[in-house]
């Protein structure tokens, strides 16, 4: 599926002032689905079918991502995230959910974790869930940095992706993916929100014992599903979450990088299923 195909069957709605685009499809119980950086909801599309046949799938591309708005003059933090999920729960009627996260979306998730809402179990993707952790790549370092502007102006397809490619697991990611994800960063003048987005890596630290603290303390069931290849959250990450979190439950893909949702679908769909159908 394109994402212009993914779009066409999504719809918008207002947001604080702001059109959100979110794709919202199946029947039986809710289960919200949280994108990472720096693409958008797109990234679950071979999931889909699958999870619609069994949940009501809620997905909404985050402010400044995909087919959002992307307003160079707001405030972008995850806290305001973790409110727009629960404006789109709220606006949808969903009262008790389940929760998919990867990447800068697990941040997201552990802040809905914190605020104690109605979430029967979370599975979690590669990300940055322990910022001390967390390996950025060039890319993000260089953004976060006061040549952030500059770097996000001069940033081009090319540059793009290299850095994913780095990023993948053993099999090359095709060039219509890279391509059809470059796309939704740079949909409506993404690249001038970039080095806000950004600020994410910051935010992780200063609320780091709020989020790491909901992971350990979690009174729902929790597995994290990670791609072992990924340079950013791979290994490391699996060994840090196996220390700080009780009885973890853990699918390792040896083969996978950073994005296991794109690379390994059948066999991430295969473990969020059997997860949440056991618990």
């Amino acid at each position: 599926m394109t994402p212009e195909e993914w779009r066409a069957s999504g719809t918008y709605f207002d947001w604080r002032g702001h059109r959100m685009f979110c794709r919202i499809e199946g029947s039986g119980e809710p289960l919200l689905l949280i994108h990472g950086f720096p693409t958008a909801s797109w990234d679950w599309c071979k999931l889909w079918p699958g999870l619609t046949a069994t949940y009501r799938c809620l997905a909404v591309d985050m402010l400044g991502y995909g087919f959002s708005a992307k307003p160079r003059d707001t405030t972008y933090s995850l806290m305001r995230q973790a409110d727009l999920q629960e404006a789109l729960l709220a606006r949808e009627g969903v009262t008790s959910y389940r929760m998919l996260a990867h990447d800068y979306g697990l941040s997201v998730a552990q802040e809905l974790l914190a605020r104690h809402g109605r979430i029967r179990g979370a599975c979690l993707l590669n990300g940055g869930m322990f910022p001390e952790q967390h390996r950025p790549v060039l890319t993000q370092k260089l953004l976060a940095s006061p040549l952030g502007p500059l770097v996000a102006r001069l940033s081009s397809y090319r540059t793009f992706a290299r850095t994913m490619r780095g990023i993948w697991g053993a099999t090359p990611p095709p060039e219509d993916e890279l391509r059809a994800m470059w796309g939704l960063v740079t949909e409506n003048g993404g690249r001038e929100v970039m080095p806000k987005l950004i600020g994410y890596i910051a935010e992780r630290r200063e609320h780091r014992d709020r989020w790491v603290g909901a992971l350990v303390q979690a009174k729902v069931p929790l597995r994290l599903i990670d791609g072992l290849r990924d340079p950013i959250s791979g290994p490391h990450m699996v060994a840090r979450y196996r220390e700080l979190v009780p009885n973890p439950d853990v699918v390792e893909l040896p083969t996978v990088g950073h994005y296991p949702q794109v690379e390994a679908p059948e066999a991430v769909l295969a473990a969020v299923l059997e997860f949440f159908a056991r618990c």
